[in-house]
């Protein structure tokens, strides 16, 4: 088992909801978050999180996804949620969780880890 691993992926038809979870090993990485790529596309980051011990568990979430998205750390089950509600067919891709950005804790496709991804697909 890697540090990461997603799980809750799925198909559903546009308007429904599903729950992504990230299992980590530990959640001691200062920041997570989740990142997408659709087939024959780019990567997008989705969202990402302050999860340090301490932090003040600041959210950030690409406006594609806001208001429809939402992050829930579980430090109890060391699991990072991704809530995804109202699904639209541009939602459809492979989701990745992921920790430790390159950079600093922001919407962002380039991070030190990351899982082996679960597919989302939303039909019309």
């Amino acid at each position: 088992q890697g540090l990461l691993e997603e799980s809750g992926g799925g198909s559903v038809q546009a308007g429904g909801a599903l729950k992504l979870s990230c299992a980590a090993s530990a959640i001691h990485r200062y920041c997570m978050g989740w990142f997408r790529q659709a087939p024959g596309k780019e990567r997008e980051g989705v969202a990402a999180m302050y999860t340090g011990i301490g932090s003040t568990g600041r959210t950030y979430y690409a406006g594609s996804v806001k208001g429809r998205f939402i992050l829930n750390l579980d430090r109890a089950k060391n699991t990072l949620d991704l809530q995804m509600n109202n699904l639209k067919p541009e939602d459809t891709a492979m989701y990745y969780c992921a920790a430790d950005p390159k950079g600093i804790c922001e919407i962002t496709t380039e991070w030190d880890y990351k899982g082996p991804g679960t597919q989302v697909t939303v039909s019309s």
